[in-house]
C-alpha cells in the first residue's frame, strides 16, 4: 500500500459517526474484559463481542478479512501471542495469563479499532510492569498527535519510552489510518525518528497501537497464518485507540 496516497481527511460529520463506532467498540471491549476469568474459552469472548455488535447494528471488519479469511469478530492473543490470535473453543484462559483483545467495529460506513491487554487473576510483577508500560506508551504517542507534528514524532516517543523500561517494540506491525477502510494512511510504526514522516493535519484519524515485547523485537507467524508470536516466546502486550487529529487536543474516539 502507498500509505501517503491512502490518507483520507475526515470532516466533522464523519468524525462524529466514527465517535459512535468508537463507543460501540469501547462497549465491546469492556464487556469482554469482564469475561477474563480462568476457564473461559477465547471463543466465548468472541461470542460476547458479537452479541454487542448485533445489539448496536454493527459488524466486525475483522471477520472475513485477509487470506485465509479471518474467522472471528475479535482477535484474542495470549502471553507470547502479540496480535491476531484466533478465538477457539479449545483455548481456555488460565490464572496468570496476559490476554490481548483487539476489536474493530464497522458502523454506518466507518470503522473504529481499539485493543487492550489485561491479566487473568494474579499475574507476575514483570507482566504487570509490561502492561503498565505498554498502556502508558499509547498515551505518550497520543499526546504527540497534534496538527503540525509528524508521524515520526509519535513513533520516536513510543519507542524511547518503551525501550527506557527495557522492553522492545515490534518492527513488522504498525499503527495506521482508519476510516471507511480498516487500514488507511498514514502508517505509524512504533519506532522512528522525530521530525520525519507524514505531516499531521486536522481530520486525520489514526489507530495508534503500541505492540511491546519483553524479549526480542522479532516475531514470527504461526501455522494458522494469522497468530503473530514473539520469536523467543517471551511475553507481549498490545494497546490501541482510534484517535482524531484536531485543531487542538487529540480526540480519542474509542472510549465510552
Amino acid at each position: 500500500m502507498d500509505w501517503a496516497r491512502q490518507i483520507n481527511i475526515k470532516n466533522p460529520a464523519e468524525i462524529a459517526i466514527m465517535r459512535e463506532a468508537g463507543r460501540i467498540n469501547a462497549t465491546i471491549l469492556a464487556t469482554v474484559r469482564e469475561q477474563l476469568k480462568p476457564g473461559v474459552s477465547t471463543a466465548e469472548l468472541d461470542a460476547a463481542a458479537e452479541d454487542v455488535l448485533k445489539k448496536h447494528g454493527a459488524v466486525s471488519p475483522f471477520k472475513g478479512y485477509g487470506y485465509p479469511p479471518f474467522p472471528n469478530s475479535i482477535t484474542v492473543s495470549i502471553n507470547e501471542e502479540l496480535v491476531h490470535g484466533i478465538p477457539s473453543a479449545n483455548r481456555k484462559l488460565k490464572e496468570g495469563d496476559i490476554v490481548s483483545v483487539d476489536c474493530g467495529t464497522f458502523f454506518e460506513g466507518y470503522v473504529a479499532d481499539s485493543a487492550f491487554s489485561a491479566g487473568v487473576g494474579e499475574i507476575s510483577p514483570k507482566a504487570r510492569n509490561l502492561l503498565e508500560v505498554t498502556e502508558q506508551s499509547l498515551y505518550i504517542g497520543i499526546a504527540k498527535m497534534r496538527s503540525g507534528n509528524r508521524t515520526g514524532d509519535i513513533s520516536e516517543a513510543i519507542q524511547k519510552f518503551v525501550e527506557s523500561h527495557g522492553f522492545q517494540v515490534t518492527r513488522e506491525y504498525t499503527g495506521h489510518g482508519v476510516g471507511r477502510q480498516m487500514h488507511e494512511g498514514p502508517q505509524v510504526p512504533n519506532y522512528g525518528t522525530a521530525g520525519t514522516g507524514i505531516l499531521l493535519r486536522p481530520g486525520m484519524v489514526i489507530a495508534l497501537e503500541p505492540m511491546v515485547l519483553i524479549g526480542t523485537h522479532k516475531t514470527k507467524v504461526s501455522k494458522d497464518k494469522w497468530t503473530v508470536v514473539s520469536a523467543d516466546g517471551s511475553l507481549t502486550a498490545h494497546f490501541e485507540h482510534s484517535v482524531a487529529v484536531t485543531e487542538g487536543d487529540p480526540l480519542i474516539l474509542t472510549v465510552l
